[in-house]
């Protein structure tokens, strides 16, 4: 028993410390990447406040502080591809694909800023303000709500 116990030990701490922002994989290939990968990839990414505002009905999210995770659901009416998930105008995630009525399921330290830093939860004040969706060269407020 004691043998079972530190080999279970030894593959959490193998996943940990493989670079990846969670133990388990992502539902969505995608966005199965290390942090590393993730950080770099918000690096080349830039808040488009100017852009044309979407339909704010076209996605719902719900988020969990406790378990730090974000889930959004494209709601629209369409398969999205290039879409940027923005947290606080700040922190992004890039997903190449996104099919209608899909559930995406986001990790909070998935998403960093352009200088490489990743979405903290913790401090005085309330950490998740915004959540937006860029695509097609438009930017759409959702809705989030905790669960």
């Amino acid at each position: 028993m004691r043998y079972l116990l530190i080999a279970a030990l030894l593959g959490v701490v193998g996943c940990v410390s493989d670079g990846r922002p969670s133990l388990l994989p992502n539902p969505d290939a995608n966005l199965n990447k290390t942090s590393a990968q993730f950080a770099a990839d918000a690096a080349k990414r830039q808040y488009e406040s100017d852009a044309p505002r979407g339909d704010s009905t076209e996605a719902r999210a719900e988020y969990e502080l406790m378990s730090k995770r974000l889930d959004v659901v494209n709601l629209a009416g369409a398969d999205w591809k290039d879409v940027e998930v923005w947290i606080n105008h700040l922190y992004v995630v890039y997903v190449p694909t996104w099919q209608q009525m899909e559930d995406k399921k986001f990790d909070f330290t998935m998403f960093y800023d352009r200088d490489g830093n990743h979405f903290e939860t913790h401090g005085g004040e309330y950490p998740l303000q915004t959540v937006e969706i860029y695509h097609d060269g438009k930017l759409i407020q959702v809705t989030a709500t905790a669960e």
